[in-house]
């Protein structure tokens, strides 16, 4: 008896033991883990197939989030597939969902932005303008978001709102200069109780000191002054405008201020509505004016695109603010030779 109570109590017997228990607990906690992490791969690769075929829901993008712990910035960049698409109202459920688990302020100001900023281009104006402003509240010197509110403002022309977001602007030590310009012209040409010829009067002035605004000022007296236009025209570069002086009334050009300038001469001959230059400098031109006077019939005419000089990117119809990066008065015109109308429509048949 005293035998096995010895032999019980044997310390290598005690060791053994306690290694047997911990090998057995190791050995079912490795098999659940693997049991769990199979099952996690599983529905993550679930998940990623559904993303690959644009199936992904607001929850698979919150699942992504709070179970596997993938990066916010890796969820950001999936949501931005959306805005890619340009599927607004997509992005902004997902932006709305993660604002209801993501708790870090600096995390939640982002979000915000991008809220904002999609609620902007998606054309929710309103929408918009209360994310910023709720932004503000707790982060008032937001650059971004004081810089989409002057967007929106501007959009809803509401003037008194821009100037004090350009206050605040200025601040902070922005450079808002260009801003600040654009806004007091836009101002103008919108006020109801000034005429057209104050209007005109006032846009000169301003254009004397500011050569910025010179396409605004030409857009406006092309449509309500032309006389003024006209008496004009050495003060401005017409190159700027050769588009909308290209699809001009007949009747509104003043042929005697364009005998006196190259330029408009070169312009209307490839038009063909003079015969004065056989030649320009500019490539277009000279195609439709030795078109024009050849013998064999070319019916070829001029098209324009529209080329921000901020960002590089082409648009088809011109813009005071380019849609792509915002940048003030910085499209120029991009003449583009075509099939004249005839030849078009001769094809068709």
């Amino acid at each position: 008896m005293n035998g096995l109570v010895i032999e019980y109590r044997d310390p290598l017997f005690g060791i053994f033991t306690i290694f047997t228990l911990i090998f057995i607990v190791s050995f079912l906690t490795y098999a659940y883990n693997i049991y769990i992490e199979k099952k996690s791969r599983k529905e993550y690769r679930k998940l990623l197939k559904k993303f690959e075929l644009g199936d992904l829901k607001e929850d698979d993008y919150i699942h992504l989030y709070t179970t596997y712990n993938l990066p916010f910035d890796s969820i950001i960049l999936l949501a931005s597939s959306f805005l890619h698409k340009g599927d607004y109202n997509k992005a902004i459920s997902v932006y709305l969902a993660l604002l209801e688990h993501v708790k870090d302020p600096t995390k939640k100001e982002e979000l915000l932005e991008l809220l904002g900023n999609t609620y902007f281009k998606g054309g929710f104006l309103q929408r918009s303008k209360d994310i910023y402003l709720k932004i503000l509240k707790f982060s008032p010197h937001n650059i971004i978001a004081l810089k989409y509110l002057l967007l929106i403002y501007e959009k809803l022309k509401d003037y008194s709102k821009t100037q004090d977001v350009i206050e605040s602007l200025k601040e902070l030590d922005v450079d808002i200069q260009k801003e600040e310009i654009f806004i007091t012209t836009l101002k103008i040409i919108d006020d109801s109780l000034l005429s057209f010829e104050e209007k005109s009067i006032k846009l000169l002035e301003i254009f004397s000191a500011n050569k910025i605004i010179e396409r605004l000022v030409m857009e406006f007296l092309l449509k309500y002054n032309k006389k003024l236009f006209w008496k004009n025209i050495n003060k401005f570069s017409l190159s700027k405008v050769m588009d909308l002086l290209w699809y001009l009334d007949f009747n509104d050009i003043d042929f005697n201020a364009v005998n006196n300038n190259i330029f408009l001469k070169e312009l209307y001959s490839a038009k063909k509505h003079i015969n004065s230059s056989t030649s320009s400098d500019i490539f277009e031109f000279n195609v439709l004016i030795s078109t024009n006077n050849s013998t064999s019939k070319v019916d070829i005419d001029l098209n324009f695109d529209f080329i921000c000089t901020q960002c590089k990117k082409l648009h088809p119809i011109y813009d005071n603010r380019c849609p792509h990066c915002n940048s003030i008065l910085t499209f120029k015109v991009k003449p583009q030779l075509t099939k004249g109308y005839y030849e078009k429509n001769s094809s068709l048949q």
